[in-house]
């Protein structure tokens, strides 16, 4: 096999980037920007980073630059994580969202689906497009968005199932639990919560932190992503998620445990933002048993791995962004 990651400088694609690296796979990774500290790029320092060529190029802008690379390198596998990210902030531009999100998405696709040598498409997708679950769901298209994000990730899915139903487009789709560990962007709340909590700053909890989710270990999330890129077959979706739940305040409360911060010290409570969604619990049985996957990394564990990499890195993390800059 040989992989082309979209978005390969965003969190989970540049793990994962490191992961098929670890594999002896050759790999093309596209972004549509540099990522300006390499200590957010695991695979900056892996041994075998000479079967690793990045290209910068902007799916809004650059479709015909990408396509002539994909000609080029004719990739068996695709696997994309680009997408206008970030709920909250979707309600302010969210034509934003629908352009990157679905627009450009399905101008990319509809080339796509017409190349020979393409065996698998991986589409990294979101479980808010379900909105708010209740209880433990299964993988299924029967959609309830609450976000113009929600919104936009959901039409691309429908879309894309078009695309399978219509042409055999060889889609497989991962809906993955919150992503966390070492690397992660700033203004993710368990980075932002453990930097501020070095740092002496408050924490705006919105809503008091009462929702819930599951957090899955970046290594977990490419491990199982590989899996399905490998045997997933098309047209199916898969879940990958632990079997635990936390709220969002007893996770911010494991996180002034470990850096000995008082709750109080660290938190101030917000009211909650608008179409937030109460909870996700996605059933992640069937990666489990239909491909073997099993998650390694406990939520303590990976807690302070990612504490001790905000420490190791605190002179530089400290002088460096840590809310969201929009981009477009």
């Amino acid at each position: 096999m040989s992989f082309l990651v979209v978005g390969s400088n965003s969190f989970s694609g540049s793990h994962f980037v490191n992961l098929l690296l670890d594999h002896g796979h050759d790999v093309v990774g596209v972004s549509r920007s540099d990522e300006i500290q390499d200590l957010f790029l695991p695979y900056k320092a892996h041994p075998a980073l000479g079967l690793f060529q990045f290209r910068k190029i902007d799916l809004n802008n650059d479709l015909d630059l990408l396509m002539d690379l994909i000609s080029e390198k004719q990739p068996s596998h695709i696997v994309n994580f680009a997408a206008q990210g970030m709920v909250a902030q979707s309600w302010d531009t969210p034509e934003h969202w629908y352009q990157t999100n679905v627009v450009s998405q399905v101008k990319f696709h509809d080339k796509l689906r017409r190349l020979k040598f393409l065996k698998k498409y991986v589409h990294v997708t979101t479980p808010e497009v379900y909105g708010s679950t209740k209880g433990w769901v299964r993988e299924k298209f029967d959609f309830a968005p609450s976000t113009p994000y929600a919104v936009s990730r959901a039409s691309c899915d429908l879309h894309l199932m078009s695309f399978f139903k219509a042409y055999d487009f060889p889609v497989v789709f991962t809906r993955s639990a919150n992503v966390y560990g070492p690397g992660q962007q700033l203004y993710r709340i368990i980075p932002r919560a453990m930097l501020y909590a070095r740092l002496g700053k408050k924490l705006m909890l919105d809503g008091g932190g009462l929702s819930e989710r599951s957090f899955i270990h970046v290594r977990d999330m490419a491990d199982a992503t590989y899996k399905i890129a490998q045997s997933g077959g098309p047209g199916e979706a898969f879940h990958v998620s632990t079997t635990r739940t936390i709220t969002i305040r007893d996770l911010v409360q494991k996180i002034c445990d470990l850096s000995g911060t008082k709750f109080t010290d660290l938190v101030e409570l917000s009211e909650d933002r608008v179409g937030k969604d109460q909870a996700y619990f996605l059933d992640s049985g069937k990666v489990r048993s239909e491909l073997g996957w099993v998650d390694h990394t406990s939520l303590e564990s990976g807690l302070a791995e990612t504490l001790c990499w905000i420490d190791s890195n605190f002179s530089l993390l400290q002088t460096l962004p840590d809310t969201y800059m929009h981009k477009q």
